[in-house]
């Protein structure tokens, strides 16, 4: 009878989901190894099962060379580019798209198994499936965002790469809280504590300078403006006006750097605030101070990547890694949230 019974937490669920999370932190990565080598545009065709398999002939590498130079990104950006260069961008974007079929495989399957022995906690199924629908849509999103790069535009849409990179980010702080509900079970009536607000406050403001940075990423604003505290010897950018307001927030290469600069400021300010409150008061038990001390600390080692990303115009090392510690800094606020919400 057991088999049939829930428990209201398991580590195998906690493993599982802890596992998938740590793959699509590797798939943000490659993802923005994939944007920052101009790599996005080379698969030209959206392939959810045959795709997997890379070409295997020299026939099949030309094939998928003259869908390439058909865009507008080889035409006026890559002329004259050869067969082996075109290898080397084609196979970023074959793995990003390899890992995201992984993802997905390594999140079914481990689900329908954990389903059928009834493993997973009772409250936490409907979440699972929600989990499994956001990495569908995740899959039709990336297509979806490379489809605005093939036919009028040198590169995909800054606003769809918000979309996509943000599901992304969403995603693996989903699977991450999820986890530590499996770990731990279901908390005990939770005391009234105005750090519940907080946390969520920190975690949204983190998310916000997640998007806002894909939204410089998506106007290749990391290669203009690369002096710091200033910007091109202004407090203020000259360019910041774009064709209206949308033109504005979503594509003027000065206003995109601008908003994730005084967001990261704000960013900055607040989580060493919360963290020297959280030392203070005795609403934040000991397990929380210390994650919202390494919150802070990621917060700073982050900006400093950010600026040193910046004035360096954006190598691709350090591009990744910025974008690596973005993820950090969204996984350390979401288990200091997690657990504020088990005091």
């Amino acid at each position: 009878m057991t088999s049939f019974l829930r428990s209201d937490r398991s580590t195998p669920v906690a493993v599982w989901l802890s596992i998938v999370a740590a793959l699509v932190l590797a798939m943000v990565v490659v993802g923005g190894a994939t944007r920052l080598t101009d790599s996005g545009l080379s698969i030209t065709e959206w392939k959810p099962v045959t795709g997997a398999i890379p070409p295997l002939s020299d026939a099949d590498w030309r094939s998928e060379f003259a869908k390439y130079q058909q865009i507008p990104q080889y035409q006026l950006m890559n002329r004259g580019m050869s067969l082996a260069e075109f290898k080397t961008i084609y196979w970023w974007e074959w793995a990003h798209r390899f890992l995201g079929r992984l993802v997905g495989l390594v999140y079914a399957l481990p689900f329908a198994y954990f389903l059928i022995r009834r493993e997973i906690p009772k409250r936490l199924v409907l979440r699972c499936f929600g989990l499994l629908a956001l990495g569908g849509l995740q899959g039709a999103i990336g297509w979806w965002m490379v489809s605005s790069g093939l036919s009028e535009r040198v590169s995909v849409a800054p606003e769809r790469l918000m979309v996509h990179l943000g599901l992304a980010f969403g995603l693996f702080g989903a699977l991450v809280w999820t986890a530590l509900d499996a770990w731990r079970g279901e908390a005990r009536q939770p005391l009234p504590s105005p750090w519940r607000a907080l946390s969520l406050g920190l975690l949204g403001l983190v998310f916000l300078q997640i998007l806002l940075g894909a939204l410089v990423a998506g106007n290749d604003a990391g290669f203009v403006y690369n002096d710091w505290p200033l910007m091109n010897g202004t407090l203020f950018p000259r360019s910041y006006l774009g064709e209206g307001l949308w033109g504005t927030i979503a594509h003027s290469q000065g206003a995109v750097q601008l908003h994730h600069r005084l967001a990261g400021y704000v960013l900055l300010v607040v989580a060493i605030w919360l963290a020297v409150s959280a030392r203070r008061t005795n609403y934040v038990p000991p397990p929380a101070k210390r994650l919202m001390t390494a919150t802070a600390h990621a917060v700073v080692l982050q900006a400093v990547l950010g600026v040193a990303t910046l004035m360096l115009a954006v190598p691709l090392w350090l591009g990744i890694l910025h974008q690596l510690f973005a993820a950090v800094v969204l996984g350390l606020a979401t288990a200091f949230a997690w657990r504020i919400r088990r005091v």
